[in-house]
C-alpha cells in the first residue's frame, strides 16, 4: 500500500486508514504510529512526522494516481485517547490508564476503567477502580482505549 511506504520511510507504521465521504467531499485520514514502546510523549508520533508523511504520501498518491477523484488527505497520530487493539498495545502501554468495553462480563463486569497491568495467557490484567486485578480475555473486548492523563 502507498501510505505504508510513505510511512516506512520515515520509520512509522500505519495505524489506520479510512476512506469516506463527507459533506467537504472525499477525505483520505491516515493514522501513522512509531512501532515499538513509544509510551511517552517525546517518542510519540509528532507534528513534523505527520507533515513529512502526509507531504511524501501526497506525492506518491499523485504520481501513481491511485484515487481518481478529487479528495482532501489528512495525516495524524492515534492521538492521547488511543485505541487498544492488537495485544502488543496491552504490553506497550502497561502503567497507563485505560477504558475496556467487553461483550461478557467478567468479574461481573460489562466495562473496565484502571491501570493496564500487561497481558498473560491472552488475557489483560487490569487493576480497576474497585482495588483488585482482573483478568479480561482480549477475544471478548469489543473496544479498548487509553485514558488522558495530566
Amino acid at each position: 500500500m502507498v501510505a505504508t511506504r510513505a510511512a516506512a520511510t520515515h520509520g512509522l507504521e500505519i495505524f489506520d486508514v479510512q476512506y469516506r465521504r463527507e459533506a467537504s467531499g472525499m477525505v483520505l485520514r491516515v493514522r501513522i504510529d512509531r512501532p515499538g514502546s513509544a509510551a511517552t510523549a517525546e517518542e510519540s508520533v509528532s507534528v513534523e512526522d505527520c507533515v513529512r508523511v502526509s507531504r511524501d504520501l501526497s506525492a506518491l498518491l499523485d504520481v501513481e494516481d491511485v484515487i481518481p477523484v478529487a479528495y482532501t488527505l489528512e495525516v495524524s497520530s492515534p492521538g492521547l485517547d488511543r485505541p487498544l487493539r492488537r495485544a502488543d498495545d496491552y504490553r506497550r502501554f502497561t502503567g497507563r490508564q485505560a477504558k475496556i468495553v467487553l461483550r461478557e462480563k467478567v468479574d461481573g463486569q460489562a466495562f473496565f476503567k484502571g491501570r493496564l497491568c500487561g497481558l498473560e495467557d491472552h488475557e489483560v490484567l487490569i487493576d480497576g477502580a474497585d482495588g483488585r486485578r482482573h483478568r479480561v480475555p482480549i477475544s471478548i473486548i469489543t473496544r479498548a482505549n487509553l485514558e488522558v492523563e495530566f
